[in-house]
């Protein structure tokens, strides 16, 4: 995991704000937002919210839910519909939201738990959360082994694994619907350069999975006190069950 500096949240959060304005922010974000485009249609409900905002893009564009709110102390132009308020303390009823969108939330909070526990609070029964986040065993985990680059935007965040998010969503007794890696392209300042390094977005998944910059998962909240019976017992059970009683006890 990067190591936070110092500095106040909002300062940082101002720092990556600008980054994801420049070139290399942009050229992400795009990428994020293709992403969501292919996850998000399947996603319906009446209320969508996405969790803070960095940069200038509609991420619940294509959302199919009626009413679309962003969170966050200030508001994001263009974007959804602004409610006041922070992530960790989101200003909702329990079980009122079928989907939540958290785009490097987790990164720049202050008390991540926290956060995960106020999404998964307000999610209806069933309701997804869909996570995006810098991945911190990737190829631009590299930068930050040298001291100068490790304070600068975007590793100056709290930069949260798989796995530890995974175990995170299991206490919460949420359940792993989809999960992807993002952006195969080192962090390079220069437009064109990023450009004619596109064709690596097609390779990564192929031959190597596990370097992307950025991940995304979709959770599911269960529903409470309901424990999912794994098929291949259930039709085990099923064919028990139709035996005559003396094949079944002998």
């Amino acid at each position: 995991m990067t190591e936070s500096t110092d500095e106040g949240l909002e300062a940082r959060v101002e720092r990556l704000r600008a980054w994801f304005g420049g070139p290399l922010g942009e050229s992400l974000q795009a990428i994020e937002g293709h992403k969501l485009r292919e996850i998000l249609p399947a996603l319906p409900g009446t209320f969508a919210v996405q969790c803070g905002w960095l940069g200038r893009r509609d991420l619940l564009e294509s959302s199919p839910t009626a009413v679309h709110l962003l969170v966050d102390i200030e508001p994001a132009v263009p974007g959804p519909q602004w409610v006041a308020g922070r992530a960790e303390a989101l200003p909702f009823d329990s079980k009122s939201v079928q989907v939540m969108v958290l785009p490097h939330s987790l990164d720049i909070s202050e008390a991540p738990h926290q956060l995960l526990r106020e999404a998964h609070r307000v999610l209806v029964p069933e309701g997804h959360i869909v996570i995006l986040g810098f991945n911190p065993t990737g190829l631009w985990r590299v930068p930050c082994l040298v001291r100068r680059r490790a304070h600068s935007p975007p590793w100056c965040g709290n930069w949260i694994g798989v796995r530890r998010l995974r175990d995170w969503l299991s206490l919460l007794d949420c359940e792993l619907t989809r999960g992807a890696m993002l952006y195969y392209r080192p962090p390079l300042g220069r437009q064109g350069l990023m450009d004619r390094l596109f064709f690596l977005e097609r390779m990564g998944d192929r031959w190597w999975p596990l370097a992307g910059a950025v991940y995304v998962l979709v959770a599911k909240k269960r529903v409470a006190g309901v424990t999912p019976i794994p098929p291949i017992r259930r039709r085990a059970r099923v064919r028990a069950m139709s035996q005559p009683a003396g094949a079944r006890y002998g």
